[in-house]
Formats: structure tokens, sequence, C-alpha cells
């Protein structure tokens, strides 16, 4: 799976185990990720790759700006699940 900015995956290992998050930036081993609450923009979490499930939904760059657009958004993962 392509890993790109803004895409939405599911923690499948470690304290935030089955939570989701937003990818705000990647490495080769590791991404930066963010849940707009616990884990803010500002403050993002890095996690490795492998510890991640990928879901197949981007999100737009105006979405990643604000913390509060997304946990609205990841509000509806977490309902679904």
């Amino acid at each position: 799976m392509l890993i790109v900015r803004g895409l939405v995956v599911k923690a499948v290992a470690g304290r935030d185990k089955s939570k989701f998050f937003v990818v705000i930036d990647l490495n080769k081993e590791y991404v930066n990720i963010c849940d707009g609450k616990r884990r803010p923009v500002s403050k993002t979490k890095r996690k490795n790759i492998k510890h991640l499930s990928f879901t197949k939904v981007v999100l737009d760059e105006d979405s990643l700006k604000t913390n509060k657009k997304i946990r609205s958004i990841l509000r509806s993962f977490s309902e679904k699940n």
C-alpha cells in the first residue's frame, strides 16, 4: 500500500491500539500520526509502519490544518468500529 500524507490508519500495536489516526509526515520506516485530541497536529506521534493498518481513505490538505477537523472526521471511523 502506498502511504501518503492524509491517509487514515489504525494502530494495531502499542498504547494507541485500535485507535484511528491521520498520517501527517512520513519517512522510510516511520510515520508521524495525529488524532487531533491526544496527539494534536503540533505534537505528533512517531509510529513504526508495521504497527499500523491502512484504510483506503485519504483526507485532503484542508482537513489536515486543524485538530477540530481531524477529530470530527476520525469520530466517524471510531463509531463504525
